[in-house]
């Protein structure tokens, strides 16, 4: 039973690896951006959070309501004003830029927060459960993060496929030059794709920032189980995303039911072997 314990537990873990890993497959099926500051840009979001917490006095949840269209701005300035100029054929400004700009996040949540732990209080929700047969509980918590998880994965793959964005989305990501010519403005709807990933960012944020503390310095490895579970899942699928965040949420509960310091290490193995086998992970978005 607690080997199924463990596997329920890390399922339900992989929908929070999938809110970190939508916004980098959006982006990089969109403009072929690898963003360096994804992690920070977590983090940051669950920074927002507190802020807006403790200075209304207001749930966590509710938060999401001012947290979201916030990071979703800062995402379309960031876009147009910096990332933008970046991009070009060579992938290497945007690695920089976006390495740049996550040394700064860092240091700048560091100088305005210091670097204690922090965390979110959403009150009862937290400790709540259902009971199931066999002993087994489910938390209402990771529950509602995996929810939100498959709500979100969903919408980002109606906006994809079923709207005008999404056709832009599209178009520019299979040909740039040809979409400028047929009209299309690609410097907005390359920011309007990074104002939808930060606002999926803002969601992840605050849900790290209930479920565990968070300091300034843990960015880079929200970055890494987001990576992670995007190459597991194939780049560019989203729904693939969700698989992968799945497999690498059941595979550090498994290794931590084996033993508690190997947690991380299962995961980070589990992500070797997909990679050793399936190079362009298990469901890529376009197949050679």
């Amino acid at each position: 039973m607690d080997w199924i314990n463990a596997i329920v537990q890390g399922i339900l873990l992989g929908g929070l690896y999938a809110l970190f890993a939508a916004g980098l497959s959006l982006i990089f099926g969109v403009m072929r951006l690898v963003n360096i500051a994804h992690g920070d840009l977590i983090i940051m979001a669950a920074f927002l959070g507190l802020v807006v917490t403790t200075t209304l006095g207001i749930h966590p949840l509710l938060a999401l309501l001012l947290v979201v269209p916030l990071m979703a701005a800062i995402g379309y300035v960031l876009q147009r004003t910096i990332l933008n100029r970046s991009l070009g054929d060579d992938i290497l400004p945007p690695l920089l830029v976006t390495f740049g700009l996550s040394v700064i996040l860092q240091n700048g949540l560091l100088e305005l927060f210091s670097a204690d732990p922090q965390k979110l209080n959403a009150g009862a929700i937290e400790t709540m459960a259902l009971a199931l047969p066999g002993g087994l509980s489910i938390g209402v918590m990771p529950l509602l993060v995996f929810v939100v998880a498959l709500g979100v994965i969903a919408g980002l793959q109606f906006i994809f496929y079923r709207t005008h964005y999404g056709r832009a989305f599209r178009a520019t990501s299979d040909n740039q030059q040809v979409a400028q010519l047929m009209g299309l403005d690609t410097r907005h709807v390359f920011a309007v794709a990074m104002a939808l990933s930060l606002a999926v960012v803002a969601i992840a944020g605050v849900f790290l920032g209930i479920r565990t503390s968070f300091d300034p310095s843990i960015g880079p490895g929200r970055l890494i189980f987001g990576f992670e579970a995007v190459i597991i899942g194939g780049l560019g699928n989203l729904w693939g995303t969700l698989i992968g965040g799945i497999i690498l949420g059941v595979a550090q509960n498994i290794g931590a039911q084996i033993n508690p310091g190997w947690q991380l290490l299962a995961g980070h193995i589990a992500f070797l072997i997909v990679l050793a086998v399936r190079p362009r992970g298990l469901f890529p978005r376009i197949e050679e």
